[in-house]
């Protein structure tokens, strides 16, 4: 695809390079067939990350789903649909991704703290949510635009932009993309089904789970006292462990471990020769707590310091990348363009003048906007964390793809930073959470956008896409899944909740977002329980001192072992792909897997919304839906059924894999 010299990489010399289109040659781009389906994936995948981020702390890329989705429909279905064309569908379809990242790790904190906060109640709205989310994604793309001509141009060879570059190669590949959109349609119906039998209609448990200790006739407790097992059986997450691989999978299932079956057994233990609590903040004596309690109170604190120190671990690994990268940008927003005479296709931006006076507007609009508490000092803050991250996330996605972008470390540095700004000025309590999480919403939702508009300029370069196309199109891929997410925020929230009480049983976890409200709140009012979350802090300094990346390890130590039961069986399945095939074989069985897995998170998420507005629609449904009585409805058979029912899942996912090895 690439026509250039061998070397044309090491070297630097970007002259020789070609894209797949050249900038003399002019073919159809930014078409009404090619907005109308990117803005419907952006909707369908934002809505379905939104949902699985939530529920699990982790996204998947719309890029590659959109990219051979784009191609199945357009040339396979309508007969029609250029390189380019494709090109503008998954740039549309991959920003509802990145928004419901930015939405999902912040905009909860807001609902947890009105539930758990006392005297708290200051209700975000459906209309900021969308005001927030087209502010920080307006300033993500424009803070991003200056930036192109060097990270994806004058860098190319040196940042690889994973995403970007698999993108490309699968928009060059158009005669495969029937046999492709197959696996992740297939995917797709197959999680929707599985979920819609399992969830909707409770054939059997979800969650199936069990205690490791009992009681015997006299009240002593037998077996692995504060041991717990289970498995959260849903498609979703099979499909999550195979995408992010057997080494984060092992990872994440390393910290479940490590809370449930150690650490939570081992207060149980001491628990049982000492009768009153000894740390806040249980009031209770740890003899008397359960498993579920034992995590609410201590390991989900172990659980944030893990992950904030892993987030700051790396965002630190990235300190040489900031400030190269902030300079650039400096000079890049500060330079005048170079060369003379008509520039090529390819090589056209929106004009920096749309650029400062874009951020301008959006600056002024920060400051006025209602309810956020944000203000003068707020739009600074904003502004200053945001530019700054986007240049470094923009850079980092270029090295080590979006996946592995530290946006966690980023958002609670931005938290931490303003926090204690804003303390120095005087602001504190309820009015300087709000600003302290409104600035954070505004620069994670940023940093979110600009790694994605990173990758699909990327793609457009080696394509021979105009820049100038994506940018604005970039646009509409942030507003229409800015205005559906907050009514999916709250109608996730109405269903399921954020926080465990009795309306909630079975809340969505929002990691992220639980992480931020606590830090967030702990520094504001000064009650954060620092011994659990510091020996958290030293638990994941322990795993980068053998030289283990911690952050996977501290989501798993955060996030219920149910959680990491299912993310570990699929990565178990991507390791045998891979140890059951090499070289061109591998690579198809490996792509066949993500798109099969990325579809069994779109059908299972899906669904889980529609399920959650059913529930919030009807109360004789909801009645049924939380009446444990009626679950499963197979009887006391359902634990087991789910098990084998997961199994067969996992079995035909194995035999999605297999490629024909000619």
């Amino acid at each position: 695809m690439q026509k250039e010299s061998p070397n044309a990489e090491s070297s630097g010399n970007v002259a020789k390079f070609e894209p797949y289109i050249k900038a003399s040659q002019s073919i159809p781009e930014t078409t009404k067939q090619a907005i109308i389906l990117g803005v419907i994936i952006s909707v369908v995948f934002g809505v379905a990350n939104a949902y699985l981020g939530l529920k699990v702390g982790m996204t998947i890329s719309a890029s590659i789903p959109a990219a051979v989705i784009s191609m199945a429909i357009l040339r396979g279905v309508m007969k029609r649909g250029t390189v380019l064309e494709n090109n503008i569908v998954q740039t549309i379809g991959s920003t509802g991704e990145s928004l419901a990242a930015g939405i999902i790790f912040t905009i909860p904190a807001f609902f947890i703290w009105n539930e758990t906060i006392e005297g708290f109640f200051h209700p975000i709205s459906q209309w900021q949510i969308i005001g927030l989310s087209l502010l920080g994604g307006t300033l993500g793309i424009l803070f991003m635009i200056p930036l192109r001509k060097y990270l994806v141009e004058r860098e190319h060879g040196k940042l690889r932009f994973p995403e970007g570059t698999a993108c490309a190669e699968i928009i060059v590949a158009g005669d495969e993309g029937g046999g492709k959109a197959k696996m992740v349609f297939t995917g797709i119906g197959l999680g929707a089904a599985y979920k819609f039998v399992m969830s909707a209609l409770r054939m059997w448990t979800e969650g199936p789970h069990q205690n490791l200790y009992w009681q015997d006739e006299s009240g002593k407790i037998l077996g692995y006292r504060g041991g717990h097992l289970g498995i959260d059986a849903t498609p979703a997450l099979l499909g999550v462990g195979y995408i992010i691989g057997p080494k984060i999978a092992s990872l994440m299932f390393g910290g479940a471990v490590l809370g449930y079956l150690a650490i939570s057994p081992l207060l149980s233990y001491i628990g049982s020769f000492i009768p009153e609590a000894i740390i806040p903040p249980a009031d209770m004596p740890l003899s008397q707590l359960d498993p579920g309690e034992l995590r609410n109170f201590y390991i989900k604190y172990l659980g944030v310091g893990a992950v904030a120190f892993g987030g700051f671990v790396s965002l630190a690994k990235s300190v040489p990348v900031i400030f190269h990268s902030f300079a650039v940008g400096a000079r890049q927003i500060l330079g005048k363009r170079e060369g003379r005479g008509e520039i090529p296709r390819t090589d056209r931006d929106l004009p920096m003048s749309t650029v400062l006076i874009g951020s301008l507007i959006v600056v002024f609009l920060i400051w006025i906007f209602p309810g956020t508490e944000l203000h003068f000092m707020g739009a600074l803050l904003s502004v200053i964390f945001g530019f700054f991250f986007v240049v470094v996330a923009a850079r980092i996605v270029g090295i080590v793809g979006s996946s592995s972008s530290p946006v966690s470390g980023m958002t609670i540095a931005t938290l931490l930073v303003t926090c204690l700004i804003l303390l120095a000025f005087g602001v504190r309590g309820t009015s300087g959470m709000i600003t302290a999480m409104s600035v954070g919403t505004v620069v994670c939702i940023a940093v979110c956008l600009s790694g994605d508009i990173a990758q699909d300029l990327k793609t457009g370069y080696l394509l021979g896409a105009t820049p100038r196309q994506q940018q604005l199109t970039e646009f509409i891929g942030l507003l229409f899944p800015a205005l559906v997410m907050g009514a999916t925020i709250f109608l996730l929230n109405d269903a399921f909740g954020f926080v465990q009480d009795a309306t909630h049983p079975e809340p969505l976890q929002a990691p992220q977002a639980n992480v931020m409200a606590t830090v967030v709140r702990g520094v504001m009012t000064g009650d954060l329980p620092w011994i659990t979350i510091i020996v958290g802090m030293m638990l994941a300094a322990a795993i980068e001192l053998v030289g283990i990346s911690s952050l996977p390890f501290a989501i798993g130590l955060y996030l219920p072992l149910s959680l990491s039961t299912p993310i570990i069986a699929g990565g178990i399945i991507s390791a045998l792909v891979k140890k059951t095939s090499s070289g061109a074989v591998q690579k198809k069985r490996q792509e066949k897997g993500i798109l099969f897995g990325s579809g069994l998170v779109a059908g299972d998420a899906l669904v889980g919304v529609l399920v959650a507005g059913v529930i919030v629609g009807s109360t004789s449904y909801r009645a049924f839906y939380e009446s444990h009585e009626a679950l499963p409805l197979v009887g006391t058979f359902g634990p087991w059924l789910s098990l084998i029912a997961f199994t067969g899942l996992c079995l035909f996912f194995w035999r999605m894999t297999r490629a024909d090895k000619k």
